[in-house]
């Protein structure tokens, strides 16, 4: 069974996770109210989703 020679150094086991990393969010502008919102979810403020009206929200 092979085994590692020598023990990994810091510098080249971060270099191998260098593209682990979460992504920053890319929060859009809902069409209806115009408040920031993920792509592709419903809007938080007024419920609107692909410009209907799918969850009832107190305004």
């Amino acid at each position: 069974m092979p085994v590692p020679k020598r023990k990994t150094s810091k510098s080249k086991r971060d270099k191998r996770r260098s593209h682990t990393k979460l992504k920053a969010s890319n929060p859009t502008a809902c069409s209806q109210c115009g408040e920031a919102k993920l792509p592709h979810h419903v809007c938080p403020g007024c419920g609107f989703y692909n410009g209907r009206n799918v969850i009832e929200t107190e305004e």
